[in-house]
């Protein structure tokens, strides 16, 4: 009652629409959560997302769950995940990217799952990886392994969106280095990202395991613009 009371002049707002907190709801209220536009790309082989990788690297499946529309629910969220440190914003869309992905067994049946890793300076800089907290809410859901320590970023790297075509693969050319090689053999890795934009830093990963034997890679995100 006193909980109730307090929270009746000082209320918790959700970050994606701004609105008070229901019973019950944390971090996300319900309605946003829910409301976020889903690509169902999971569904279809050839959608938009993987058709960018044809032709650049070997995936066995490429997703991003929901559309990433500037000013709109999505957005907020992310911008409170990774500039406000709200990690279990990026927990609870791990648990929901785990949930959609449920019946997709090339994401669901991986052995591992790996977040897209931050430089170094830019994980001091943040203080966490915002990936990994998607990674972990996944592998919860999942009760799958993820590493975080074998995938490593050695080049700060810029951002890639307003880079033409051959300066984004150029700006992530050996970005990324892999250590215990021998862990990834006949392994599915699934790779994990907030955003995926031009593809350049998932191919960069991808080549990291590249000549493992046996080991494929998949691939999901949070998120991707609408194509």
């Amino acid at each position: 009652m006193i909980n109730d009371f307090f929270k009746l002049f000082f209320p918790d707002n959700c970050p994606g629409c701004g609105h008070s907190f229901l019973r019950g709801e944390k971090y996300v209220c319900l309605q946003c959560l829910y409301g976020l536009h889903k690509t169902q790309y999971h569904n279809d082989p050839e959608n938009p997302i993987a058709k960018n990788f044809w032709g650049k690297t070997d995936f066995v499946a490429v997703t991003a769950v929901y559309f990433f529309q500037k000013g709109q629910v999505l957005q907020r969220l992310l911008h409170q995940l990774k500039y406000n440190g709200c990690k279990e914003i990026g927990i609870m869309l791990g648990r929901q990217m785990a949930m959609e992905l449920f019946q997709a067994s090339a994401f669901r049946n991986a052995d591992i799952i790996i977040p897209v890793p931050l430089h170094p300076g830019k994980l001091l800089q943040r203080g966490f990886n915002q990936s990994e907290m998607i990674a972990l809410g996944m592998a919860e859901y999942w009760e799958k392994e993820v590493h975080t320590e074998t995938l490593k970023r050695k080049k700060y790297t810029q951002s890639q969106t307003h880079k033409a075509r051959y300066e984004r693969f150029e700006n992530t050319e050996s970005v990324f280095e892999l250590d215990n090689i021998k862990s990834y053999e006949d392994k599915h890795v699934l790779l994990v990202d907030d955003v995926i934009s031009t593809g350049s830093t998932i191919i960069s990963c991808a080549e990291a395991f590249s000549g493992i034997s046996g080991c494929k890679i998949s691939m999901a995100s949070v998120a991707a613009p609408h194509r």
